[in-house]
């Protein structure tokens, strides 16, 4: 199956801070935009920060791996050294994360990169990276 872009509006209370973060910060191509949203080339997807006077309730958690992981949360799976470079710029860039950049069911089916961070405004991302990624959907 080939894969398709998927595209993701999500809220955002100032669209300068959007412009840092998913432009500056995370490199991402800055396209079509008004006063009121940006569109962005997020890793080969529509991404639109739209801008809101306030933000929605700030996610929920769910208990994985003994981390409370954001719900809701969105990214994208990267090859394995683009979530390391990632990582490494993230870390730099002293991003707050959420979860830490490790290494799920290491060893097992299955096994992933993964860490978790927020935008400027609350929005939860999580970014991935699988050695084989016919593990993608592996059980």
């Amino acid at each position: 199956m080939m894969l398709t872009p998927f595209h993701l509006a999500i809220p955002v209370t100032d669209l300068e801070q959007a412009k840092a973060f998913y432009g500056g910060l995370l490199g991402c191509e800055r396209g079509r935009r008004s006063d009121d949203w940006i569109d962005w080339n997020f890793f080969g997807h529509q991404l639109v920060t739209h801008l809101v006077t306030e933000m929605p309730s700030f996610p929920k958690h769910n208990q994985v791996d003994n981390y409370a992981v954001p719900i809701p949360h969105f990214g994208v799976v990267l090859n394995w050294s683009d979530w390391q470079a990632l990582a490494i710029k993230l870390s730099t860039a002293r991003i707050d994360f959420i979860i830490e950049p490790y290494i799920r069911f290491e060893g097992q089916a299955g096994e992933q990169a993964t860490m978790f961070f927020m935008d400027p405004c609350g929005n939860a991302l999580e970014f991935k990276a699988f050695q084989d990624i016919h593990q993608l959907f592996a059980s």
